[in-house]
């Protein structure tokens, strides 16, 4: 097998893992608004506060593993890397900033104040997935896994660039 060629199987995941991401994320920006008692609460702007920051790493991540497929076998660009280590402070202002959203316009006791919570929730298990502690795994491997608080591929990728 080539050198090329031994990287291929890693290739195509990382094709699947980005467009997964960014599937993911056209999803999330559609379908929790085609939600009728979202708009029957009056959370909408509550609603685009939880979602912005899951949309805004979900994108992220889908670039970042297009990205990573690219330049396979060797680590992504150093310009591409100062641009993630920013993205690692960037992204608990954002959150910090949704939440505050969140409060302002908080729709009350009712389901959308409980999707809202769990859009939000999301939102910072991606954060901390792709740039501090590896929490996505097989759902069939992922209580032996997730206690070993592996070090993210994207966290790996910033050291190695």
């Amino acid at each position: 097998m080539t050198a090329t060629g031994r990287f291929e199987p890693l290739r195509r995941r990382f094709l699947s893992l980005g467009l997964g991401e960014i599937v993911a994320a056209a999803v999330f920006a559609v379908v929790p608004t085609q939600l009728t008692f979202v708009a029957a609460d009056g959370a909408e702007a509550a609603l685009w506060c939880a979602l912005f920051p899951l949309l805004f790493i979900l994108i992220q991540a889908g670039i970042y593993w297009l990205l990573a497929r690219h330049h396979l076998p060797e680590p992504i660009p150093r310009a591409v890397a100062r641009l993630y280590r920013s993205l690692r402070f960037i992204n608990p202002l954002v959150l910090l900033a949704s939440g505050i959203g969140i409060v302002v316009t908080w729709p009350g006791a009712s389901l959308s104040a409980v999707l809202i919570v769990a859009v939000w929730l999301f939102a910072v298990a991606e954060y901390i997935n792709y740039f501090h502690v590896r929490l996505s795994y097989p759902w069939s491997m992922w209580a032996g896994q997730v206690g070993r608080w592996s070090t993210p591929r994207l966290v790996r990728d910033l050291r190695r660039a």
